[in-house]
């Protein structure tokens, strides 16, 4: 099951970077903590969470049409919380 495991991994590191780049950001522009960040931030984590209790779903009856599915939720978020960091900036 390499492809679940490199879906995770996936998830991780997307959602990582959008994290980080919250925090580079803020220091760029010299804030700290600020409520747009922190909110990004937030999401970032709950949907972290989210995805990654989809993948460990055990009762999916097709599971290559289930993580199809889980993969294209983290682009569709993953673009929504870039879109949200690029107006942080």
């Amino acid at each position: 099951m390499a492809s679940i495991k490199n879906l995770k991994k996936d998830i991780n590191n997307v959602l990582g970077d959008i994290i980080e780049g919250v925090y580079i950001v803020e220091a760029t522009n010299g804030t700290t903590h600020s409520k747009e960040g922190t909110a990004i931030i937030d999401e970032a984590i709950a949907t972290f969470d989210e995805l990654v209790a989809k993948v460990n779903k055990n009762d999916v009856e097709n599971k290559k049409a289930h993580f199809k599915e889980v993969r294209s939720d983290l682009e569709t978020k993953a673009t929504k919380l870039v879109e949200d960091l690029n107006k942080l900036a």
